[in-house]
């Protein structure tokens, strides 16, 4: 079953933290199955606040999103963005 990381960004905190992130993280897909969806597009917000920006990734599984989430490669690169930004990420199950 695919699984899908939504990805919602809050509030940038550190510009520079993120420019490094949005550099480093798609060699980061480099021998994971993943297929990006949406990053950054335009966006209505129907119920709630808006974030500044949304990203969903599809993977094939969850335990593949997971191995790429945990993958010593991504591990390195998503310190950038924890560090630039408050982010909510979902993984959530598809049909």
């Amino acid at each position: 079953m695919p699984a899908y990381f939504v990805f919602m960004r809050d509030e940038t905190t550190n510009p520079a933290e993120l420019k490094t992130y949005g550099e480093k993280v798609r060699p980061t897909f480099k021998g994971h199955e993943a297929k990006i969806l949406a990053a950054y597009g335009k966006q209505e917000a129907v119920e709630g606040p808006a974030p500044e920006g949304v990203v969903v990734i599809e993977f094939p599984t969850m335990e593949a999103a997971k191995a790429w989430y945990d993958s010593p490669a991504y591990k390195e690169v998503r310190d950038h963005r924890f560090k630039g930004a408050k982010y909510r990420a979902v993984l959530v199950q598809g049909l």
